[in-house]
């Protein structure tokens, strides 16, 4: 990369505006343990791709006053709210309730959504239970769901989404076209084949001097069974990232170095 490109760069990736979401994961099944969270993840490594930092996750029972204090502090902080659990079609679904609280809109019986799930189990099936999945915030747009047709929806800047992993990840999947992106994160990974408490202090040093990225350390087993640490250098400038990989691989030679000249003294 020569220093035209590497100025162009830079550049791209500071006028490029940064793109931010919250999540926030609701249902008395998840903080109870008995289901177990698998959208979490899926959905932080889905907006990492398409560039949009996922900055803060929460979860909260299926009680609406405390789901709507938790979006009303999301969704005035981040571009993008996402919720996750609570739109299905018994008593403690109250997802749909509390946004349209949060956002001071009727919930109304939204005929597109009627004609959704009548399309599916026919109208002999649009019980009362099921027409729970048909309650709308007024002015929301409908989120596609191919699996079981029930919608999620969007409304403001907060898009609602099933619990159900692949339902979720299908409404995902509906909706990312129409989302706002910024500048991808490029991440770079360096195999230390050093203990996290042998560069602690030198690692530190090194995110000092490069502030614009961010670098991780994450101990692990390596193939022998002895402690190793993998560094992680994340950040929106490819020359910026490859410039702190460079000094953390130096500073790790420089380690190594004096490690084995301490072994062999």
């Amino acid at each position: 990369m020569n220093e035209n490109t590497s100025v162009s760069a830079t550049a791209a990736a500071s006028a490029t505006p940064i793109v931010t979401a919250g999540l926030l994961v609701i249902g008395d099944e998840i903080l109870s343990g008995r289901t177990k969270d698998k959208n979490i993840g899926y959905l932080a490594e889905y907006l990492t791709a398409i560039g949009i930092d996922l900055r803060e996750v929460r979860l909260v029972p299926d009680i609406e006053d405390e789901i709507v204090a938790a979006l009303d502090a999301l969704r005035s902080r981040f571009t993008y709210v996402f919720t996750t659990g609570g739109i299905g079609p018994t008593h403690d679904d109250i997802t749909a309730d509390a946004v349209a609280r949060a956002f001071g809109v009727p919930l109304d019986l939204d005929p597109r959504a009627v004609a959704l799930l009548r399309e599916r189990v026919g109208e002999a099936g649009l019980n009362e239970a099921r027409l729970r999945m048909a309650r709308i915030p007024r002015g929301a747009a409908l989120v596609d769901n191919p699996v079981s047709k029930a919608p999620g929806f969007w409304i403001g800047n907060v898009i609602v989404m099933a619990g159900v992993p692949t339902i979720m990840q299908a409404m995902l999947d509906a909706v990312a076209p129409q989302l706002r992106t910024g500048a991808k994160v490029v991440s770079e990974s360096v195999r230390a084949d050093l203990r996290e408490g042998d560069i602690g202090t030198e690692l530190g040093g090194v995110a000092k001097a490069h502030p614009e990225v961010m670098i991780g350390s994450y101990p692990f087993a390596d193939e022998q069974g002895r402690p190793n640490t993998n560094l992680v250098i994340r950040g929106r400038d490819p020359a910026r990232v490859a410039a702190a990989r460079a000094a953390v691989e130096a500073m790790l030679n420089e380690v190594r170095a004096t490690l084995a000249g301490t072994s062999a003294s």
